[in-house]
């Protein structure tokens, strides 16, 4: 989804994968990498939405942003990438709340807290905000889009049961610990966001108004994680 230059969805400048120092600050060249990458995916976004995903090349797109094909591809590998583009930050995001958690939290209770924090910020990967009818009518007009997203669903399980194998302290994402079996966990906890996520899109597809759609969702993350805390033992 496009981005607004100086982080206008509430992320600071720089906050992406990938483009922030250790100390925080960021060199010249990454600011300008930052801005082209930006610069690319915005315009991508409004030639697919003004004429579909599938009717747009990707040198029309380069046209657009005033770059070459190549550039395109060396930041953004595939097509369906300059539209999707939050899928790397969203594995940041879950692998930074699962790390970063205290130690008395559980890895379940820290992406609780991460996707209600990502609802409340209106930020684009919790699914709910304006103009986001434009997104998701453009994803479900194009097959290409649509099996991307599976695809990224895949990607996000496998990150997520790495991430619980090495919180529950084994070597690998099949192995069983104490919370039980991280690739089932894994499952369980992208399916019921999943859900969360698709319920919301309906609802913004059908016209329900944004802030009623963000306040009902809410209730429904927690009935969700409270259904995982249940189901999953040692939280996940």
């Amino acid at each position: 989804m496009r981005e607004k230059e100086q982080g206008g969805d509430g992320r600071a400048d720089g906050e992406e994968t990938g483009y922030v120092e250790e100390d925080g600050r960021l060199t010249l060249r990454e600011r300008k990498k930052l801005r082209t990458r930006r610069r690319i995916s915005g315009e991508a976004t409004l030639l697919f939405i003004e004429r579909g995903f599938d009717s747009v090349t990707v040198a029309e797109v380069a046209r657009a942003a005033e770059v070459s094909t190549m550039t395109v591809f060396n930041y953004f590998p595939r097509k369906e990438d300059l539209f999707l583009d939050r899928i790397p930050e969203g594995h940041e995001l879950i692998t930074r709340a699962v790390r970063e958690r205290g130690a008395d939290r559980t890895p379940l209770a820290a992406l609780r807290g991460l996707a209600l924090d990502l609802l409340a910020r209106r930020h684009p990967l919790a699914g709910v905000g304006e103009g986001f009818t434009y997104f998701w009518r453009t994803v479900l007009d194009s097959p290409a889009l649509r099996a991307r997203g599976r695809e990224a669903v895949e990607e996000l399980e496998n990150t997520l049961a790495g991430l619980l194998a090495e919180a529950a302290g084994g070597g690998s994402a099949g192995r069983r610990g104490e919370a039980g079996d991280p690739r089932l966990a894994a499952a369980l906890i992208v399916a019921a966001y999943r859900v969360a996520y698709a319920g919301a899109a309906v609802r913004l597809l059908a016209g329900d108004p944004v802030d009623e759609v963000a306040a009902d969702q809410v209730a429904v993350l927690e009935r969700a994680f409270d259904a995982l805390e249940r189901a999953l033992p040692g939280g996940g």
